[in-house]
């Protein structure tokens, strides 16, 4: 239930927004900085636990939070969690497609059936909420979706073929769905961060340590393509999100914003 706590500022007072990847990283740092100003927020990961706790963090800021566990690899469950989202809020207006994954690895040794899974989780997901979500907020005549891609999705990287490729899909859905609602009051943006303080990246780190690579020089490695010589943190891209999903950014539509 909402607590009694104020929050920060009243950016996106009386906005409802569905937040998938929400327990950590991106996603987390969005949920509570949307809090903060003032949406309600459903949450979706698949880890049920760290959904509750996730909420119970939440619950400091006067505003409903609700959550939702989905593999956003199955079509059924994409559908069921939009589903609970607009029960919970008819006026739902702000959709944030954060949850995805990476695979590190050659081009060749990837196999088809990770690539499918990727793209499952990384594109169809955000295809199909998208969807459900547009469709809504057409009948609303306002929205606002925000599409968590990646630097990847605006050039090449060695081995991550399969994320890059999923990442530059997301980056070209934006901007087609931007063109077909902008007329309708529905902005639809891409955020694209850079490297990022998250488990993704320390997943890739472990990865790479693993195959012989010292940690240390992975870190090197990592802040020597950074011109600000340090890798960001996830709530300068949460940031970015509450300005796309308020009123302050009603004249912007379709881009790939690199942070």
């Amino acid at each position: 239930m909402p607590s009694s706590n104020s929050t920060v500022s009243n950016r996106l007072a009386g906005r409802s927004a569905l937040i998938t990847g929400a327990t950590r990283g991106i996603g987390l740092a969005t949920a509570e900085r949307f809090a903060e100003h003032g949406a309600n927020i459903v949450l979706s990961a698949s880890n049920l636990k760290a959904l509750k706790e996730t909420a119970a963090r939440l619950n400091q800021y006067a505003v409903d939070v609700s959550f939702f566990a989905a593999d956003l690899s199955a079509s059924s469950e994409i559908e069921d969690l939009f589903s609970f989202a607009v029960d919970r809020h008819s006026q739902l207006d702000v959709l944030v497609n954060n949850a995805g994954m990476h695979i590190a690895k050659p081009f060749i040794d990837h196999s088809l059936e990770e690539f499918e899974h990727l793209m499952r989780v990384n594109v169809r997901s955000v295809f199909q909420l998208s969807q459900y979500a547009i469709r809504h907020m057409q009948a609303l005549g306002r929205g606002k979706v925000i599409n968590v891609a990646s630097i990847a999705g605006l050039q090449g990287s060695m081995n991550s073929a399969a994320y890059n490729t999923s990442k530059h899909a997301v980056v070209g859905l934006t901007r087609c769905m931007a063109l077909e609602n902008a007329k309708l009051g529905i902005n639809v943006n891409a955020i694209c961060p850079g490297i990022v303080e998250t488990d993704l990246v320390r997943g890739v780190e472990d990865q790479m340590v693993a195959s012989g690579m010292p940690r240390e020089e992975f870190r090197e490695r990592i802040v020597a393509q950074i011109p600000n010589g340090r890798v960001l943190q996830p709530q300068e891209i949460a940031n970015l999100a509450v300005y796309l999903a308020s009123d302050e950014s009603n004249g912007m539509n379709g881009q790939a914003v690199a942070i």
